[in-house]
């Protein structure tokens, strides 16, 4: 064996050892019962209309829903999971059906004692595919399960119990503070009690949680991602996450913090919660239901299916995965996303990194980026947890 194939040898049992994993949890559950990117921020920066056409993925359907009260024409979320999709097609379902309470209870709360009634009366709306998926999970909105809330079902949600449930018993205090966080009446008052909950969390048992591939497989960070925090920041994993949770839990208010607050109590508040939510925004969304189409496909074979114009991208993270793990398919989806844009689309993107070296050079050369934009911006974020935000326009 040549040099180079000796150092070539442990990337590739690396990639065939995380194919393995990755897709055995990611191929065969659900992944997000929540969207962890701030919608807020994305409606300052796509700046919808009645014109747009947004092409997005899917996660839980959240910022869909999000995006909606812009009122664009048409909402693609893209997902090559039919699990996510099927989140989002229940919330849809609930929204037309209109009754305020049961959808609140399903997904603010987390659960519904009439959850078999109820999902037997919005049933015949969804898809085949989602029909089958909630035939057999209906019961993650079970009050009575061993988890009581959607929230702590599905793999990122099985990863927060787990994580939550095994610091809450070692060091029981733990809850208590953070319930005090979340209710801090000043980032003064949040900044202290985080403080003293600081030194709590970090011990043997979180820093080992957080070596463990199983459980960043289950909370979606692919190893590509991990791989990426470790070259890029300094300290590694476990510096980024004490980082961002500290600047989250510190200089951001945790009341209206609903990203953390869901994983942290497996719920919502009628105060602190997404937008589709909302009570008052329940009619708009209602009527704008039908503008929302989920696809499960990768955005590649949407575009070929259904090329058009159109006016915005919003692409998550994923390019992380593609960029370290099939750069030909990164090539593809942006000579598909350019093909299909015109002069002035704009294109969200977040990264685990802390710069663009994801996307490929000759990408970066029709698009027009915002950094000065962005920056400050990505310091607002209330989920926090991403290296990077990245804005762009095509030229």
């Amino acid at each position: 064996m040549t040099a180079a194939a000796r150092a070539t040898a442990p990337r590739r049992f690396l990639k065939a050892t995380h194919d393995l994993v990755f897709h055995h949890v990611h191929g065969g559950q659900l992944i997000y019962n929540a969207c962890w990117e701030d919608p807020r921020i994305d409606r300052q920066l796509l700046g919808l209309g009645r014109d747009s056409r947004v092409v997005m993925i899917t996660s839980a359907g959240c910022n869909a829903l999000d995006y909606l009260l812009d009122g664009p024409a048409e909402i693609h979320a893209i997902d090559v999971n039919p699990r996510q999709n099927a989140v989002l097609e229940l919330k849809l379902a609930l929204i037309r059906r209109g009754d305020f309470g049961d959808l609140f209870e399903f997904f603010g709360i987390g659960s519904h004692e009439r959850f078999k009634p109820v999902y037997r009366a919005v049933r015949a709306q969804l898809s085949a595919s989602a029909r089958d998926f909630w035939d057999d999970k209906i019961s993650f909105f079970d009050p009575g399960s061993m988890k009581k809330s959607f929230y702590y079902h599905g793999a990122a949600g099985t990863a927060a119990w787990l994580m939550g449930g095994a610091l809450f018993r070692a060091k029981p205090n733990i809850r208590n503070h953070a319930l005090c966080l979340l209710d801090a009446d000043s980032l003064a008052q949040q900044a202290g009690v985080y403080a003293r909950l600081e030194p709590k969390i970090w011990g043997k048992l979180s820093h080992w949680l957080l070596r463990q591939r199983m459980i960043m497989t289950l909370l979606g960070v692919p190893a590509p991602q991990l791989k990426l925090i470790e070259d890029s920041y300094p300290g590694g994993v476990t510096a980024y996450v004490k980082d961002k949770l500290r600047h989250v839990m510190s200089g951001l208010p945790a009341r209206e913090n609903y990203f953390w607050r869901v994983y942290i109590t497996g719920s919502y508040t009628l105060s602190c919660c997404p937008n589709y939510l909302r009570e008052e925004n329940l009619p708009l969304l209602a009527g704008r239901a039908d503008r929302v189409k989920p696809h499960t496909c990768t955005v590649a074979q949407f575009l070929r299916r259904n090329p058009g114009i159109y006016s915005h991208y919003v692409l998550l993270d994923h390019q992380d995965w593609l960029a370290w793990h099939e750069p030909e398919a990164l090539l593809e989806e942006w000579e598909l996303i350019l093909a299909n844009s015109r002069p002035g689309t704009r294109i969200l993107m977040r990264s685990a990194g802390l710069d663009l070296s994801f996307v490929p050079a000759p990408v970066r050369e029709r698009l027009r980026f915002f950094p000065e934009i962005t920056a400050p911006m990505h310091l607002t974020d209330r989920v926090g947890t991403y290296g990077s935000l990245h804005f762009a326009e095509v030229r």
